[in-house]
């Protein structure tokens, strides 16, 4: 895929996006690659999680196997899943031989038991043993993070052995990039490690027994937390993974390891937020439960601080029991729209979304929006008229909270596209917006209804 810069032609994309439609329509083979290769791996993935699941099996079938494999290693987690587990079991192995052995495993992982072994049982038999391997370690483990390419050698080789292969670029070499050479013995079993610099220090004829160091080895077991102390304190390209027997079993390069801390962090910032690993593309129900999770819990807290103002009844007028509720709806709200900001900060970091897409955010915004003000404001309406016994305050709350909530994912989807586009961060200020936009509608909204029902409030 081409390294077009960041900033391409918003005329030239929309084209080409409307040409990839029609040639996927007509299963034009060689005009899908040609436009998939003429564009950022970015784009492509940009294009790639709009389109409905039928129409991206359809491309992903017609890419050659190695450039699909590439478009899904450049795709978050969850997007790669979705590109894989609806494609023909044949198609689906091809391209899976393709993908790095950590990134088969995390597919494998992801999917459902019939579906991964159904794709692993049209592999060739080795690998597909090894993805299974591999997919029964916990991701951050040495197992889970280790690729099974490993740059090895015989003791009994020399030298030259290895810078031969380095010369003559065997293409198997570019999957062993952050690896020093390995030597183990005729049973597999790791035995010692060589250093290019030393290699280059001596003869061709030296046999690599009599260069190699003792090597330093974790098991498969090893935490994430222990492999990044071993890196803090070595200065390794990669470190080996080795059953209890000392049989190699694969490498945890530094690259990798890199990564996984880095996605590690963002899933506990965003795990802080409230915000679960979501994309767009992902079914609308699915992303609304996992949403509905986190909100739902929300509920309980807000009720806790609500009771604070409820010990002031009885100097209030009239309207006091509306009063106790209105923190409850606008932070809610908030809440709710909070996911919407992350997801979007989420997905234009990745550059699945920009901000031409602001209308395709905002209906996709809308359809979790209703679903989750309806139950929501379902929820809390119960709440408010088992808690004051009155069944048109339950209506007035969970009415103002079910609108409010589609104002805010709308608001919160939107806003980090538009406060882009004006060339202004929206991680500083889509917050502060969103905060201050739900508040004005939710106050709006209670204090309106709760006036238009007020007889029947007081009644």
């Amino acid at each position: 895929m081409s390294d077009m810069p960041e900033k391409e032609n918003q005329a030239e994309l929309d084209k080409l996006e409307d040409t990839l439609h029609e040639a996927i329509g007509a299963a034009d083979k060689q005009q899908v690659e040609e436009i998939v290769d003429s564009i950022s791996s970015q784009e492509a993935l940009r294009q790639v999680s709009r389109m409905e699941p039928v129409e991206r099996d359809n491309l992903i079938s017609l890419l050659e196997p190695q450039t699909a494999a590439e478009l899904i290693e450049e795709a978050p987690a969850e997007l790669a899943v979705s590109m894989m587990q609806d494609l023909d079991s044949s198609v689906a192995a091809k391209i899976m031989e393709e993908l790095h052995t950590d990134t088969q495993a995390d597919i494998v992982q992801e999917m459902e038991p019939e579906d991964s072994e159904a794709i692993l049982s049209a592999m060739d038999a080795e690998r597909a043993d090894g993805v299974r391997m591999l997919s029964q370690y916990e991701p951050d483990t040495a197992g889970g993070l280790m690729e099974l390419e490993v740059f090895s050698f015989a003791l009994s080789e020399t030298v030259g052995s290895v810078l031969r292969r380095l010369v003559e670029g065997d293409d198997a070499f570019e999957r062993h990039r952050g690896q020093h050479p390995y030597i183990i013995d005729d049973s597999g079993k790791l035995i010692g490690v060589v250093s290019l610099r030393d290699m280059l220090r001596n003869r061709r004829a030296v046999p690599l027994a009599d260069v190699m160091h003792p090597p330093l080895s974790v098991l498969p077991e090893t935490t994430q937390d222990e492999l990044a102390d071993l890196f803090h304190e070595n200065p390794f390209l990669g470190i080996p993974v080795v059953d209890h027997a000392g049989i190699l079993l694969g490498v945890v390069s530094r690259l990798e390891l890199a990564e996984a801390e880095l996605e590690r962090a963002e899933h506990e910032s965003r795990a802080r937020q409230q915000i679960s690993d979501e994309l767009r593309s992902m079914p609308t129900l699915l992303r609304s439960r996992r949403r509905l999770a986190w909100l739902t819990s929300n509920i309980v807290l807000n009720i806790i601080a609500a009771s604070v103002i409820s010990a002031y009844e009885e100097t209030l007028a009239a309207v006091i029991a509306i009063a106790v509720f209105l923190p409850m709806v606008s932070d809610m709200s908030g809440c709710s729209g909070n996911q919407a900001v992350g997801v979007s900060m989420r997905e234009l970091s990745l550059g699945l979304t920009r901000p031409a897409d602001l209308f395709h955010v905002l209906k996709k915004e809308l359809g979790v929006g209703v679903i989750n003000g309806i139950a929501l404001g379902i929820l809390i309406g119960i709440v408010a008229w088992v808690w004051k016994d009155n069944g048109y305050l339950g209506l007035v709350i969970g009415l103002a909270l079910s609108i409010n909530t589609v104002v805010a994912v709308s608001i919160g989807g939107t806003v980090p596209l538009i406060l882009k586009n004006f060339g202004i961060d929206p991680a500083v200020a889509a917050g502060p917006l969103l905060t201050t936009v739900t508040d004005m509608a939710g106050f709006f909204l209670v204090l309106s209804l709760a006036t238009l029902f007020m007889p029947q409030l007081l009644s």
